[in-house]
């Protein structure tokens, strides 16, 4: 097993404070499609969501049925410490493609990029199996290659080729609203089961 496959891997990234990807903020793209969500009972999955900030922006906004999932032990002892009235019952500290629910909306911020490219079908198909039918995946993937990693990079006919099995509808667009750093480098997607 690759080290950056491992909770031990993960938390000690966390330890250490090499968190890069993490924007001390919702992703804009990410913020945007929250905001123009209406339906607050959603039931909701950020996997590999790290410190949250997409987990604690829905729940600040009234989404109840938000479920935070990491692989590292620290991220989830941080999320919770930071998020007092966030219920523990959906905070999961787990690996992704063991984890099993039934969910309306799964939002994709970090975890694809940090996975080993081998495992990205895996991840398409455990994502389509957490889901509702009608269910959707929102959220951001890079739309550029990386030297090493992670993060891990693709591009959007690649990433078409690895989710068409596994969803009905797939769209995939440049985002308009990336951070600075990341302009022209995102894609916002959205998939239906």
């Amino acid at each position: 097993m690759t080290d950056f496959l491992s909770d031990e891997f993960w938390n000690n990234r966390y330890v250490d404070g090499n968190t890069g990807w993490d924007l001390g903020e919702i992703s804009p793209p990410i913020k945007a499609y929250v905001d123009q969500l209406e339906n607050k009972e959603l039931k909701i999955l950020i996997p590999g969501a790290g410190n949250g900030h997409e987990v604690s922006y829905l729940f600040d906004q009234g989404f109840r049925n938000v479920h935070v999932l990491d692989f590292a032990p620290l991220a989830m002892q941080t999320f919770l410490e930071r998020n007092p009235e966030f219920p523990t019952s959906q905070a999961h500290t787990a690996n992704f493609f063991d984890f099993e629910g039934a969910f309306d909306l799964i939002i994709e911020q970090t975890l694809f990029c940090a996975i080993d490219p081998c495992l990205r079908s895996s991840y398409a198909e455990q994502s389509a199996s957490l889901l509702r039918n009608g269910g959707k995946l929102v959220g951001v993937l890079f739309n550029r290659e990386f030297d090493g990693g992670p993060p891990f990079g693709g591009s959007k006919s690649d990433y078409v080729d690895q989710f068409k099995p596994f969803f009905s509808e797939v769209s995939m667009e440049e985002c308009y609203n990336s951070i600075g750093p990341r302009q022209g480098n995102e894609l916002f997607i959205r998939l239906t089961k």
